[in-house]
C-alpha cells in the first residue's frame, strides 16, 4: 500500500541533523523526497566516514530519499530551480537566514514561484530577535536554554552536554515533519501555500516545558532568588563547578523517589516506572516495605520526612541488590509492575520486539552494501509502510532528476563539465 504522503513531492535544502531527518521522516510516509546538496557533498558525509564521501552518521538520517548535487552558487543552478519548484509541493530549508536569502531559497523567491508550495524552516533563534542572525547547534542549545545546567553533569570541572543522542536536533527534525503535515493540511483546505517557521529554540524549551512553567504566585521568589544568586556568583567569577554544586542543591528534588528511577541488581540493572499510587502500592508491597506519604497529613518537606525518604531509597537499594535482573524482572511482572531492563544498543538491532514491530529494515547502500537502520514508525490502517530504499549516494539520482525536469544528457554533460551538479 502507499504511504499517506503518497504524491507528495518534497525538496530539502538541509545538512546535519534535523533537517535531513524531517525529511527522512516524511519519505517513511510515502513522500518523494529529492535532497539537494553541493557537487562535493554536504558535511555530514564526512563525519565518521568509512568511505571517501559515506558515513554512518549521514546514512542514519537519509534514507528513503533520491540525492541530486547542485552548487546553489552557480547562476545556471537557478534555471534548474526555476523547473523543479514549480511542480513541488514542500521545500525544507535549514540554513542561517542570511545564507537563504544569499542562495535565493527564501520563501519570497521560491513562492514566486510557486504560490501553493508549503514552505518549512528550521533556525536556530527564529528570524526576528537580538540573537536571530547567530548560528546555532544542539551544544549550543543546551547550554544557553538551560538544559544542560538542568542535567547538572560535570566532567574536571566543565558541564557536560547529553551525548547519547543529539536531543535537540533530532527533536527538531520531528518537530518539522509535523508542522509539514500541518502546512500540507492547512493548503488542502484553504488551497493557499505555507509559510512554515520552526526553531531550535522552540524544540528545546518545549523539552523544558516542566521546568520553564512559573506560577508566579509560586515560583516568582525563587526564581528572583536564584537570578540574584547567579548574578553575585559570576561577579564574583565564581568557577561554574561551584556554582553547578550551589543550583543543585537548591533544586534538588526531595528525597525517597523509589517508584520511578534504575535500580542495580546481581547482575545487571533495571528500571521501573510507577507513575500512579496503585502501582506505587503494588512495588511497595512486593518490596514488604512501607512509606509514610501515603499517611495522612504528611509533609515531605519537613526534615524527618527528608531523613526518612533517604533511608527508603538506600533500603530499596539493598534489596534490588538481592537478586538478578531476571528475577526481579519475573517478578514485577508477574505484579503488573512496569520495569524494563538497561540494555545497551547492539542488543537492540536483533531484539525479536524490533523486528516484530518492524522498527528494524535492512536496505541495500550502492556503497556500504547491506544495512540495517530503524524503519518507519508508524503504520496506517495497518499496512505495512512503503518499501525503505538507502540513503543515496552523492550524486547518484543526478541522470534521473534532471532528465524527469525535461533535461538533455547533452545538457546535463554540459553542467557536469561547468561543476553546476556534481
Amino acid at each position: 500500500m502507499p504511504g499517506p504522503l503518497d504524491g507528495v513531492k518534497i525538496v530539502e535544502f538541509t545538512e546535519i541533523i534535523a533537517g535531513p531527518l524531517a525529511g527522512m521522516l516524511l519519505a517513511d510516509l510515502g513522500a518523494q523526497v529529492i535532497k539537494v546538496e553541493p557537487p562535493w557533498g554536504e558535511p555530514w558525509r564526512y563525519v565518521q566516514s568509512f568511505s571517501p564521501t559515506e558515513s554512518r552518521v549521514f546514512m542514519a538520517y537519509n534514507k528513503g530519499k533520491r540525492g541530486l548535487t547542485l552548487d546553489l552558487n552557480s547562476p545556471q543552478s537557478r534555471q534548474i530551480l526555476e523547473r523543479m519548484i514549480p511542480d513541488t509541493d514542500v521545500v525544507l530549508v535549514n540554513y542561517r537566514p542570511d545564507v537563504v536569502v544569499k542562495l535565493g531559497l527564501d520563501y519570497e523567491t521560491l513562492s514566486a514561484l510557486n504560490p501553493r508550495l508549503v514552505y518549512c524552516d528550521l533556525t536556530a533563534y527564529g528570524r526576528q530577535g537580538p540573537d536571530a542572525h547567530l548560528p546555532g547547534y544542539d551544544v549550543i542549545l543546551q547550554a544557553l536554554s538551560g538544559l544542560m545546567a538542568a542535567e547538572g553533569k560535570m566532567a574536571g570541572g566543565t558541564p557536560q552536554p547529553i551525548v547519547s543522542t543529539p536531543l535537540i536536533d533530532t527533536t527538531s527534525g520531528f518537530s518539522m515533519a509535523w508542522c509539514v503535515c500541518a502546512g500540507l493540511f492547512a493548503r488542502q483546505r484553504t488551497g493557499l501555500g505555507q509559510k512554515v517557521e520552526t526553531t531550535l529554540l522552540g524544540t528545546t524549551l518545549a523539552h523544558l516545558a516542566m521546568r520553564f512553567l512559573q506560577i508566579e504566585s509560586i515560583d516568582r521568589p525563587n526564581r528572583e532568588q536564584t537570578l540574584e544568586d547567579l548574578a553575585a556568583f559570576r561577579a564574583a567569577s565564581v568557577s561554574h563547578e561551584d556554582v553547578n554544586t550551589y543550583y543543585q542543591e537548591s533544586h534538588a528534588p526531595l528525597p525517597g523517589n523509589i517508584y520511578y528511577r534504575v535500580y542495580s541488581t546481581q547482575d545487571g540493572a533495571i528500571a521501573v516506572g510507577c507513575l500512579s499510587d496503585p502501582l506505587r502500592r503494588r512495588l511497595l508491597d512486593v518490596l514488604g516495605m512501607t512509606d509514610n506519604r501515603f499517611e495522612p497529613g504528611y509533609d515531605p518537606t519537613t526534615p524527618e520526612s527528608r531523613a526518612f525518604g533517604r533511608e527508603l531509597k538506600k533500603q530499596a537499594d539493598g534489596l534490588f541488590l538481592e537478586k538478578s535482573a531476571s528475577q526481579w524482572l519475573e517478578i514485577l511482572g508477574s505484579r503488573g509492575i512496569p520495569a524494563g531492563p538497561v540494555q545497551f544498543i547492539e542488543e537492540m538491532v536483533d531484539h525479536p520486539q524490533v523486528k516484530a514491530a518492524g522498527l528494524v529494515v535492512e536496505v541495500e547502500h550502492k556503497e556500504a552494501g547491506l544495512v540495517k537502520t530503524v524503519g518507519p514508525l508508524a503504520r496506517f490502517n495497518g499496512e505495512i509502510p512503503p518499501p525503505v530504499v538507502a540513503s543515496p549516494a552523492l550524486g547518484q539520482h543526478n541522470d534521473e532528476i534532471l532528465s524527469e525536469l525535461g533535461y538533455s544528457p547533452e545538457e546535463v554533460d554540459r553542467w557536469r563539465k561547468d561543476r553546476v551538479v556534481g
